[in-house]
């Protein structure tokens, strides 16, 4: 219950001595200082100190500041799990600007509406993407063509550069002593991320200074992590700014081992000769390790991998923790900084046998410290459902770590914000103990690989081609992606059309890990009012 606070004794002002505002970005100046001489980024051969890593994010910023970048301007990058998007997670905020890092599986028109909706100043660009980049370039007005900087990668696969400058030549300009300043404000952007919805267009989740400096420390209490870890990059980047992780392992004075390209052969010739000790990714990734023929010699470290997405199959948790790893089961989405509730182990359940341990471990569980409410509640009334594990209802949120909402579309994040509490559109089940369990999805997003697909923007490509004349997509469990789209398609009279046919003209019209990998020929079920039954084909996909 709120009391209206009245003023008296213990109301003293906020002055520059005790109040500065939270951001991530102190972070860096802090290892830098006290660690200057270890290891911050391993990118193949190359090795950086802390000390040359604030040295290079601060030539970063200056150069930025020098093309007019400032507060509130959005910068853009594309590029995998190497230096120039974890510079760009700090040297972006330390002129005020806000970082918008792209996903790299996105088709060139998504891209290209990204770009203007987010009305990006500057887009640093790695070359191996220089195609699809190219075609998005071309979609905008000339008026909204940002600087284009190309990252020139001496790892990257062939590739043509796109841009007026090349990232290392413009770092060069740039001052590494670049007096760069605090946010004058701890509500003030950070990073721009967009996020499949239920629509084709993606929506642009906000998020602030304060939020992403509590997460990154919440990172910290949630999987026990203790100085300088050596964290392997296996989670995009781009991926709610990697769950955080570039500000968390930087907190800790850490070494962050970048992957370009996730394969079990990168993985485990890191995991060999890198001393990594961490690990995050979507399911697809533990299943990578539980499966690899071979495992190299740890020398007796237990590696902890951080997982969330579609909820982990228990079979996997289970066979991953057998080859001596040890696996934390997270949740959370794009609009909450990425993780924000863990599986929080209990002492007691080590007695279990390891099929119930990995089964208990696939719950979604109980929130971060950052997070200061979670309930599953009827979707409608908001009233929390019984915990009786068998009760569904919608996950709901709030505390810091939610998101500021979603850019230029008040009307979404109204929507979401409605009664005070993020609406995640998750249902779960609530457990006596607390811990919540996600069974579906109220939204039919389907999860392939840790990445957001829109079934609706399946759906209207698959209308887009001649001989169908209805489409639904849904979910289909796959054991290596987690979950893949399966179509469900019913051919024009008098028309022909072959699975292999239907998927080849998906491929030339969207991200190609967007494709549905199953397509089921017949009519559709639908309501007396024509609305199509998408639990009835869910149904169906399982049991193919």
């Amino acid at each position: 219950m709120n009391a209206t606070r009245q003023p008296g004794k213990y109301d003293l002002a906020k002055t520059a001595a005790n109040h500065v505002p939270l951001t991530p970005l102190s972070f860096l100046a802090r290892t830098a200082a006290i660690y200057p001489n270890r290891i911050a980024v391993v990118h193949g051969e190359r090795r950086t100190t802390w000390a040359e890593t604030y040295a290079r994010c601060r030539r970063l910023a200056s150069a930025l500041a020098a093309r007019g970048v400032g507060p509130g301007d959005t910068v853009a990058i594309m590029s995998p799990n190497a230096p120039p998007i974890f510079e760009c997670h700090f040297a972006i905020a330390m002129v005020g600007g806000v970082l918008n890092a792209l996903n790299f599986r996105l088709d060139a028109a998504t891209v290209a509406f990204i770009l203007e909706h987010g009305e990006a100043r500057v887009l640093i660009t790695d070359r191996e993407y220089s195609t699809v980049m190219a075609e998005a370039l071309a979609l905008l007005p000339a008026a909204k063509r940002p600087l284009v900087v190309d990252v020139d990668d001496p790892l990257a696969p062939p590739g043509r550069l796109l841009g007026d400058i090349e990232y290392e030549a413009f770092l060069a300009g740039g001052d590494p002593d670049f007096a760069w300043s605090m946010p004058a404000d701890e509500w003030e952007a950070i990073a721009l991320n967009y996020t499949s919805g239920t629509t084709g267009n993606p929506k642009g989740v906000v998020t602030h200074h304060r939020g992403a400096y509590l997460n990154a420390l919440a990172n910290v209490t949630a999987w026990g992590l203790t100085t300088h870890p050596v964290y392997l990059w296996t989670l995009p980047m781009f991926h709610a700014n990697g769950w955080c992780f570039p500000w968390t392992v930087t907190a800790l004075a850490g070494t962050h081992v970048c992957l370009r390209r996730i394969t079990v052969e990168a993985m485990l010739d890191a995991l060999a000769n890198q001393g990594v000790t961490h690990m995050c990714g979507a399911p697809i990734v533990v299943n990578m390790i539980a499966s690899a023929p071979t495992i190299p010699d740890l020398g007796g470290r237990t590696v902890r991998i951080m997982t969330a997405g579609a909820a982990p199959p228990a079979a996997v948790i289970e066979a991953t923790e057998a080859r001596g790893f040890h696996v934390t089961h997270v949740y959370g989405l794009t609009e909450v900084y990425g993780p924000v509730t863990v599986c929080a182990w209990q002492d007691e359940w080590n007695a279990l046998p390891a099929p119930e341990r990995a089964r208990i471990k696939a719950r979604q569980g109980v929130p971060y410290h950052s997070l200061e409410g979670l309930m599953v509640a009827d979707a409608h009334t908001l009233v929390p459902v019984p915990r009786d594990a068998a009760t569904m209802g919608e996950v709901f949120m709030r505390g810091n770590a939610v998101m500021m909402g979603y850019l230029k579309n008040q009307a979404a994040t109204d929507e979401a914000f409605a009664g005070g509490w993020f609406h995640t559109g998750d249902l779960a089940v609530w457990h006596p103990d607390g811990y919540i369990e996600i069974k579906d999805r109220s939204k039919d997003i389907i999860i392939s690989g840790g990445e957001n697909i829109s079934t609706i923007e399946v759906e209207d490509v698959l209308y887009r081609h001649p001989a169908v004349l209805e489409a639904a997509v849904v979910a289909r469990p796959d054991a290596k992606w987690g979950e893949t789209p399966c179509a469900f398609v019913t051919l024009r009279p008098d028309s022909i059309a072959t699975e292999e046919e239907i998927i080849t003209f998906c491929r030339a019209n969207m991200a190609h890990f967007k494709l549905p990998r199953t397509v089921v020929f017949g009519p559709l079920p639908k309501t007396s009012t024509g609305k199509m039954q998408k639990y009835v084909l869910r149904d169906r996909a399982r049991a193919l």
